[in-house]
């Protein structure tokens, strides 16, 4: 072969070899947007076994970008004043709208939260009683938590949202009793008010610890310290459906509980993720989202279709934050300086 015909046959090869290669031109890789959630802790087994997997699918379907969620999870109170004081969270996931509504105040929040599906709420529930299997003190309601003798644990109404519906779910349970004791009979409001602030005292009385927030509570209790717990209904479900040795009693006199989650406007624009952050909240409100949570032992946000949808039944004589005045009244009521609760730890911590 001439050294003519060598060349010119190297030349074809390579030609030929070029068109066999792939390209060397860079591909670029799909998109991973970050999210970050600051959430109260009693959802995180809903959150991160169901809702974020099902969440980052629907935004990869429907954009092709990765979502990458960055979760925090604690006390309710607690993310809030965390997220005000700069932990830049780009949604909200919080136990109590008065806790949002802390966030809106120091102009973190920026739109009407309130105007999305429900009010803005996500789940629901309502107060329970949880006692250790075959309920050896015989708890039946907020009475029996009264009496001497229990060990009550619930969290710290000063951190934990959750424990701000429990001491609610308490004082209301006591106007319920008041009035039925009373037999239709007409009573003096002060009298009604003074037999709630009495089994409010009587439980407190009781109190053994009071954690941080709902889980921690959650997690004494399973120590063994205590005979009864009071919190979420949602708490307890799952964790008896796996052989947990304990049982549930919801009284008949309880509190609705709702839940809210909202864009953090400041944070999500800052980190140029409102869309994403938008369509997180959304999804929470949809129906996947939704059987997520019934599945986790929460209750449709329709409280009238709690039978239907989940086999529990409603409490006799359920009430909500609105029967007795809305966030506001009930917040500075019981939880302010001289509210109800904290001159009764006052009271009870002297003795």
């Amino acid at each position: 072969m001439t050294r003519q015909t060598r060349t010119i046959f190297g030349l074809a090869l390579g030609a030929w070899l070029t068109m066999l290669l792939p390209t060397t031109a860079p591909v670029q890789a799909a998109e991973t947007r970050d999210l970050i959630l600051a959430a109260y802790s009693v959802p995180k087994e809903a959150y991160e076994r169901h809702i974020i997997p099902a969440f980052q699918r629907h935004w990869k379907q429907k954009t092709g970008q990765d979502v990458r969620v960055r979760s925090s999870y604690g006390a309710s109170g607690a993310q809030a004043r965390a997220i005000i004081g700069g932990f830049d969270a780009d949604v909200a996931v919080l136990s109590l709208e008065g806790d949002v509504d802390q966030i809106v105040k120091a102009g973190l929040i920026t739109h009407d939260w309130r105007k999305a599906p429900h009010g803005g709420m996500i789940s629901a529930s309502v107060v329970a009683l949880g006692v250790r299997k075959g309920n050896p003190k015989g708890v039946k309601g907020w009475d029996d938590a009264a009496r001497p003798g229990v060990e009550v644990l619930y969290p710290n109404p000063k951190t934990s949202g959750g424990a701000m519906w429990d001491v609610i779910a308490i004082y209301g349970a006591g106007l319920k009793l008041a009035e039925q004791r009373a037999g239709g009979k007409p009573l003096a409001p002060e009298a009604v008010a003074s037999q709630a602030v009495d089994l409010l005292t009587r439980v407190q009385r009781n109190v053994k610890v009071m954690d941080k927030s709902g889980r921690e509570s959650v997690t004494t209790f399973e120590r063994g310290v205590g005979d009864v717990i009071v919190t979420y209904e949602n708490e307890l479900l799952p964790r008896v459906k796996s052989g947990r040795p304990y049982e549930i009693i919801v009284p008949a006199e309880t509190v609705w509980i709702e839940n809210p989650a909202a864009v953090v406007d400041t944070y999500a624009d800052r980190h140029k993720a409102r869309d994403l952050a938008e369509a997180f909240v959304a999804f929470l409100h949809g129906p996947e989202a939704q059987a997520a949570f019934v599945e986790l032992g929460f209750r449709p946000l329709d409280k009238n279709a709690g039978t239907q949808a989940t086999t529990l039944p409603l409490p006799a004589r359920l009430f909500t934050i609105a029967d007795l005045g809305g966030w506001d009244q009930v917040s500075n009521k019981l939880f302010g300086a001289q509210g109800l609760w904290t001159k009764i730890v006052e009271d009870v911590t002297k003795k």
